[in-house]
């Protein structure tokens, strides 16, 4: 059984630091769910688990580890015995385009990672394809980024490029109309008529939102009927990838 100080667990936990998964191109997917979509994808490379949790999942080959190499390894407070070391899946996004996807979701400067995962569950849950992380944007194989997509990070394509200014002219020279979640925008979301057009959508950070000076095509704001103020960044990215869902289904 492996422990702490097995070399293969020693290299696993040194996945928590950015740096290393940047450079190995390997990151840590913790807790069946995620397990069970990356084993699906195809993109693990180890998986560790406890004697309980092998027990639970005698489908699934692991190496067993005892609880303090799991705590070691676990990313959560109490860990659910299992984590997977996987191979990262982001593509070029001329590659993402070659499948010509009609609605991609691009999170621009978001630092979060709660958001970022909840945005990459609500893009695959509306259809999208295709998830952009542009800018200076979070890392969507942060641990809690990971947790957070509930296993949709396994099903769409992702995209990482730190010219957003580059990427949304990509996007439009590949037949995207690029709108731009903006509360202050000067379109009204429900009465867009072009939502059933190949679109990107993009969002900003709680905290700044988007840039001024992004080349979008139209700016698009959530109407607000109550006294709130605003939505926050996973509502409005459900409400805005839901709206072109359903115009582009052609739903009355």
């Amino acid at each position: 059984m492996f422990t702490v100080r097995t070399p293969r667990v020693v290299a696993a936990r040194r996945l928590h630091r950015r740096r290393d998964r940047d450079e190995s191109g390997r990151f840590l997917a913790e807790g069946p769910q995620a397990v069970r979509e990356a084993l699906k994808a195809g993109v693990v490379t180890e998986l560790f688990a406890t004697a309980e949790a092998a027990a639970r999942y005698p489908e699934w080959s692991a190496s067993l580890v005892d609880d303090a190499a799991m705590e070691a390894l676990a990313d959560t407070v109490q860990p659910q015995g299992v984590v997977a070391v996987c191979r990262q899946r982001d593509i070029p996004l001329e590659q993402a385009l070659v499948q010509a996807p009609r609605l991609v979701a691009v999170c621009v400067d978001i630092r979060d990672p709660g958001n970022a995962g909840t945005v990459l569950r609500t893009a695959d849950a509306a259809g999208a394809k295709t998830v952009i992380f542009a800018g200076d944007s979070v890392d969507p194989y942060n641990g809690k980024a990971v947790r957070s997509s509930a296993g949709s990070l396994f099903h769409v394509d992702v995209v990482r490029a730190r010219d957003t200014a580059a990427t949304i002219a990509t996007l439009q020279a590949g037949g995207l109309q690029v709108l731009a979640a903006d509360g202050y925008g000067d379109a009204d979301l429900f009465e867009v008529a072009t939502l059933d057009r190949p679109s990107a959508w993009l969002f900003g950070s709680e905290a700044h939102g988007l840039p001024k000076d992004l080349n979008a095509d139209l700016r698009v704001r959530v109407p607000l009927y109550g006294g709130a103020e605003s939505l926050n960044l996973a509502a409005a990215a459900a409400v805005c990838l839901y709206s072109s869902a359903k115009a582009m289904r052609g739903v009355q």
